[in-house]
């Protein structure tokens, strides 16, 4: 048995809505995080480590930069509709 899809549900079977929010928010969390551990690595005197975790908060930056354009063409796409900064 299959259920109807709620009322105000973003999301259709044709056009899914999309976790963007979620992506940024877990690019985020990814940036945050490498960036203590690599402090935190540099000041244990493990350099590899550190370099390691530094090039996953560069990736996580540029994760963030792509979904925020991503976002931008969603807005720009939905002419008249308004969007929060975290919707």
């Amino acid at each position: 048995m299959t259920r109807s899809q709620p009322r105000r549900a973003r999301g259709t079977v044709g056009h899914a809505y999309s976790a963007l929010n979620l992506r940024l928010a877990l690019a985020g969390f990814g940036l945050v995080t490498m960036a203590i551990f690599a402090v935190l690595a540099f000041r244990a005197g493990l350099a590899w480590l550190g370099v390691v975790c530094a090039l996953f908060a560069v990736v996580a930056v540029v994760d963030l930069i792509v979904i925020q354009r991503r976002r931008a063409a969603r807005h720009r796409e939905e002419p008249g509709a308004q969007h929060s900064l975290f919707e």
